[in-house]
């Protein structure tokens, strides 16, 4: 008997526990499972008891949440369909990159296997959403790069721009306003004193722009390091 394909629901939970350790090692909790579904801690509970059952995590009363090679596999396909349908949606259709996660979050459950990779095909097959993070392939393997927060490089460090984070529109907002964006090339400078904003040049050496950089706006830009290898392949982790 054909079993039933995982609600939207399950797609969404192994997504999200997938997704917070994919630039980071420390897997996630039940609390912050919750804050960043924006549901209830008892319905993460109930829900997790579920994935359980079905061999999508690992997870014992007071640890954290890790996925299963089933459940890195479900995760995958649903990251690479989320990101996928958010390249399009800037490329072909004009949206801004702070318009497109919620958008794809409402489009990836409805369309096709097919769907996804015919529009794989007509983007070129790219290897990084809109705002750097990588896109699965279709065999379920993912080059995450090596990079840092910017918030927690040294002075004169060097590199360039990989990954935005997408949690905050209206961060994405100032970011394109200031014109910063992918691969642009970063100094940092160091730090006014007393906990001040971080001060880094942005842009080509020949004209690079100096800015003073808050703590949210510094931590959601990660930079690959001059110096710096290719990153890590996974491959149903």
């Amino acid at each position: 008997m054909k079993s039933s394909p995982p609600s939207s629901s399950i797609e969404d939970y192994v997504k999200v526990i997938y997704s917070f350790t994919e630039w980071q090692d420390k897997p996630i909790t039940s609390t912050q499972l919750a804050q960043r579904l924006g549901v209830a801690n008892s319905s993460v509970s109930e829900m997790v008891r579920k994935l359980k059952d079905q061999g999508l995590v690992n997870h014992q009363p007071y640890s954290a949440i890790t996925l299963t090679s089933a459940g890195v596999r479900l995760a995958l396909s649903m990251v690479r369909r989320h990101r996928l349908i958010e390249t399009f949606l800037v490329q072909e259709l004009g949206y801004r990159w702070d318009e497109v996660h919620d958008e794809a979050e409402l489009l990836e459950h409805a369309v096709s296997d097919a769907f996804i990779e015919r529009m794989a095909r007509k983007l070129g097959n790219p290897a990084r959403d809109p705002h750097g993070d990588p896109i699965p392939a279709a065999d379920g393997s993912v080059l995450v790069p090596a990079a840092h927060r910017m918030s927690e490089l040294d002075d004169g460090h060097t590199g360039r721009i990989i990954r935005i984070s997408d949690d905050n529109p209206a961060l994405l907002r100032y970011l394109a306003a200031e014109e910063i964006d992918l691969d642009a090339e970063v100094e940092v400078l160091g730090r006014r004193p007393f906990g001040g904003p971080l001060v880094v040049r942005i842009g080509p050496a020949g004209s690079p722009r100096e800015f003073d950089l808050g703590q949210e706006v510094a931590s959601a830009l990660w930079v690959h390091s001059d110096a710096a290898h290719a990153g890590c392949s996974v491959e149903g982790r």
